[in-house]
């Protein structure tokens, strides 16, 4: 089963995707993101939109893999003349997750908004991978 998501975000802001269970026996997998600006030909945009499985206290356009929490990354720009067409480029991880996600976006150009669409396969977990999934949330969350 597909699961669709999505949003428009207000430039630097921060959109959580609520798929918690009480058992922790439904899993999900991105499928697909995309990306477009809120005003379409009208501004030099450059959109960073982040999909992390922990918490995020900040939106920036700085992209790092090494984070483990990282689960996706759009990128799309666009020039307001008609002679430069858009370009978008996305990356996502395959891992399967049982929590809840948070999508970040950030127009590094000007201050534009971002509209973001969000493909997620469900997969019914058996005991193991339910286990190993809420295992690597909890390993991700920061210890206070």
């Amino acid at each position: 089963m597909i699961k669709t998501f999505r949003g428009k975000m207000a430039d630097t802001s921060i959109d959580t995707i609520s798929l918690h269970t009480n058992n922790g026996s439904t899993g999900y997998r991105i499928k697909k993101l995309s990306i477009i600006d809120g005003a379409p030909g009208t501004a030099e945009i450059e959109l960073v939109c982040k999909v992390y499985s922990t918490p995020q206290t900040t939106a920036d356009g700085l992209i790092d893999f090494s984070d483990n929490t990282l689960l996706a990354v759009g990128y799309y720009t666009e020039s307001a003349n008609v002679a430069y067409p858009g370009f978008q480029t996305v990356i996502f991880d395959n891992m399967t997750f049982n929590q809840d996600i948070y999508v970040t976006a950030v127009d590094v150009a000007s201050s534009g908004e971002t509209n973001y669409y969000i493909e997620l396969e469900q997969v019914k977990l058996d005991l193991g991978e339910n286990t190993v999934a809420t295992l690597k949330d909890i390993r991700n969350k920061a210890v206070p």
